[in-house]
């Protein structure tokens, strides 16, 4: 072991959302000596490969959406080339690059020092990192934070590696002519309207009859159900087998089964395959096991509300424990925790609160809920104890537009008691993540629905009617 060369109050491991939003206020504002390690680039699976990149892509997406929906409205507008994607794809690039700069000025300006290798734990305050040059550090820390995130999983099957994943999306030169999604969580339906408005064909594989399982079943029903409408493709009851080089150079052949095959012998020719069935840990070369850090069944860091592990000293956040993998609960999570270590008596119980977490799916319709979906709520509370409002509509924006392509709008409330305090809110619809971050504080302070009927209707608006259900 080499010898001690730094010494710290708090070493955070994984500069990502959470691993940053903790250094930078455990330095910034309470003056702890911190050191940040990362292996990768600077801001983790949000900035370089999540949720900035793809929400770029989701704008191109809904531009090219929009830019259909424009004639019911009077405009003619005459495409004098295709969507220049490879251009795009590269300005994406370089805002993430320029993100990326703006994280390590951030560290700078907080005073973190920042150290660019791959660490592991050799005890309960002491870490090696393996640096870029081949060399190695061990770090003394008095405290010490892993928040190392996850990565994307592909499948045992012959060929998988043909593949790509969530984070080869953003690798792409070109879109593809024709490409089949494996998944049926929020990545894979995200990435497949991507796909589809930027002119792919596009085949969408979930093992059951929906996707968004975890959401509302209004949800899963209305999303699906628009989905098919639009164009994608869906193979319900699907599983794969093996994945071939094609004949043609860049294609792959896929064997599947489905429900219309459901024997399996099904191939198709794509020239993208996307994996998109879940996450794993990362923790591989971690040192877990070095200090006995407990994990679960899947191998996610088990750490309480408070971020503690079962070794004193040692804290986890973020993906890498698998609570809710969302950005800003990494981040919530970060500052809470440098607040309780490093704050003082103010802050000597200071934790993110995990219940009333908002979430959006960044679909073609967008997605948006937080709270319990009416079966959860029903399970935890009893059916008699259950009230739900629900809403179906067409917004406004499609009044120009053929019957045919009308895109759907649905909300509903779901309350608890004779109070009917709101314990759940999905909302289906244009603008539905703007919508949502609003009614979200509403929900976490414990809103009911007479308070929602109390606030004045803003009209013309789709979010009116949430105001106005009966």
């Amino acid at each position: 072991m080499a010898p001690i060369s730094k010494e710290c109050d708090f070493l955070v491991i994984g500069i990502g959302s959470g691993g940053l939003a903790a250094a930078r206020r455990a330095s910034g504002q309470w003056g702890a000596k911190t050191i940040a390690i990362e292996s990768n680039r600077l801001g983790g699976t949000c900035v370089n490969v999540g949720c900035v990149p793809k929400k770029i892509t989701w704008n191109a997406a809904a531009i090219a959406e929009t830019l259909h929906e424009a004639k019911p409205y009077g405009f003619n507008i005459k495409e004098v080339a295709p969507f220049d994607y490879k251009t795009f794809k590269h300005k994406r690039d370089e805002y993430v690059k320029k993100l990326n700069d703006i994280y390590a000025r951030n560290l700078a300006k907080d005073k973190v020092e920042y150290i660019h290798g791959r660490a592991s734990l050799l005890s309960q305050n002491e870490v090696e990192v393996r640096l870029d040059d081949g060399g190695k550090e061990t770090i003394r820390a008095k405290k010490i934070l892993l928040a190392t995130g996850g990565h994307p999983n592909i499948p045992k099957i012959e060929g998988a590696e043909l593949g790509i994943t969530s984070d080869g999306f953003f690798d792409l030169e070109t879109m593809p002519k024709r490409v089949a999604l494996v998944g049926a969580g929020y990545i894979a339906v995200e990435m497949a309207g991507m796909f589809h408005h930027l002119g792919s064909e596009t085949h969408l594989f979930i093992r059951h009859e929906n996707f968004l399982r975890p959401f509302d079943p209004m949800i899963q029903e209305k999303i699906i159900t628009e989905y098919e409408r639009q164009g994608i493709i869906i193979h319900r009851n699907s599983s794969q087998s093996k994945v071939e080089r094609g004949d043609k150079d860049g294609w792959l052949k896929f064997h599947y089964a489905d429900k219309s095959s459901p024997e399996g012998g099904a191939v198709m020719d794509i020239d993208c395959l996307l994996w998109a069935i879940g996450r794993s840990p990362e923790v591989s070369d971690l040192g877990l096991a070095n200090v006995g850090v407990a994990q679960d069944e899947r191998g996610h860091i088990i750490a309480d509300d408070y971020q503690n592990t079962n070794i004193d000293h040692i804290y986890s956040l973020g993906d890498v424990c698998g609570k809710i993998e969302l950005t800003p609960v990494a981040i919530a999570a970060g500052r809470q925790l440098a607040n309780r270590l490093f704050g003082g008596p103010d802050y000597a119980d200071a934790k993110l609160d995990y219940d009333n977490i908002p979430s959006v799916v960044f679909a073609h319709p967008e997605v948006g809920s937080i709270g319990l979906s009416e079966p959860d709520a029903i399970e935890k509370y009893g059916k008699e104890n259950i009230k739900t409002y629900k809403t179906d509509f067409t917004a406004m924006y499609y009044a120009m537009m053929p019957a045919g392509e009308k895109a759907p709008t649905s909300y509903k409330i779901v309350c608890l008691g004779q109070e009917e305090r709101v314990v759940g809110l999905h909302i289906l619809g244009q603008g539905s993540a703007e919508m949502l971050q609003g009614f979200g504080v509403a929900v976490k302070m414990g809103a009911r629905k007479r308070d929602f009927d109390a606030c004045v209707a803003i009209h013309p608006t789709s979010a009116e009617e949430l105001v106005t259900m009966k």
